[in-house]
């Protein structure tokens, strides 16, 4: 019998409460109250998510302040993203048992080839990479950048050797987050801006899929991730929505941490 997991799409929300729905949905499948879930969005405006540890310096909050652009801090690491014409997917699932219970990388990989195959099937040719850079490389000035997308990973996705995910994972003893930013449209003066770069010139690194398929649309890479999911891990995903307890666990959450300066602002 196949298996069968959750696909939840909740279209554009507000950056706190992206932020505490992920979080309230992978505490709920860590308890196995919810099946491991597949969740797909927007924001409603423009935002910035920086990761679990990343430092304050190197973003422009007076910048974001004036221009009304929401700053909140992930439950997941690395580092920071302007969300804006973009597909956001989170994916929760447990991991004491089962095919995401070897590892952050192994976990990875998987979740990497799922959406790897998803770009292919809307007509990409994508990279995949499975190589651990060492910590002293000459990227080091890359990995200083405080911009996720300037950055390459181990797992994350190229396209003409350019990052088109920007992807990090939380885990726990019993189950994993992990959240990934899939830019259509990439803003290179605004990012400039909110991330005090010298140069909006970052085209060299990151890229929107509209810039490489100009016909691509929102639903055409929604469908794809999750026929790709449900290819790349045997299963069957159900239309489904946050239950009653993920959505109040959701709210709990916005309000005591992610509309919180303590939290947001906290390094």
């Amino acid at each position: 019998m196949i298996d069968t997991w959750r696909v939840i799409d909740t279209g554009p929300c507000r950056a706190s409460y992206n932020m505490a729905l992920d979080e309230a949905i992978a505490a709920t499948v860590k308890k196995a109250n919810s099946p491991p879930t597949l969740r797909l969005y927007e924001w409603d405006i423009p935002s910035v998510s920086i990761g679990y540890f990343q430092r304050m310096r190197g973003i422009n909050v007076d910048y974001c302040q004036e221009r009304g652009i929401p700053i909140v801090r992930r439950p997941t690491g690395g580092r920071a993203i302007l969300h804006s014409h973009e597909v956001t997917y989170s994916f929760s699932v447990q991991t004491e048992h089962g095919i995401f219970s070897k590892g952050l990388l192994d976990s990875y990989k998987k979740i990497s080839r799922a959406l790897g195959l998803a770009l292919s099937k809307v007509g990409l040719s994508p990279d995949l990479k499975l190589i651990r850079e060492n910590r002293h490389s000459s990227d080091a000035l890359h990995r200083r950048n405080p911009l996720c997308l300037q950055s390459i990973s181990y797992g994350e996705i190229m396209v003409n050797n350019k990052k088109v995910i920007g992807s990090a994972q939380r885990r726990w003893t019993d189950g994993l987050l992990q959240q990934g930013s899939i830019p259509f449209i990439i803003d290179k003066d605004e990012i400039a801006k909110v991330f005090r770069l010298e140069s909006p010139d970052i085209g060299d690194k990151i890229i929107g899929l509209k810039e490489i398929l100009l016909h691509l649309s929102l639903d055409d890479l929604r469908n794809a991730i999750r026929v790709s999911f449900e290819e790349t891990f045997s299963i069957r995903l159900i239309p489904s929505s946050p239950s009653q307890d993920e959505v109040s666990l959701a709210r709990e959450f916005e309000v005591k941490k992610y509309l919180a300066p303590l939290w947001n602002f906290q390094r």
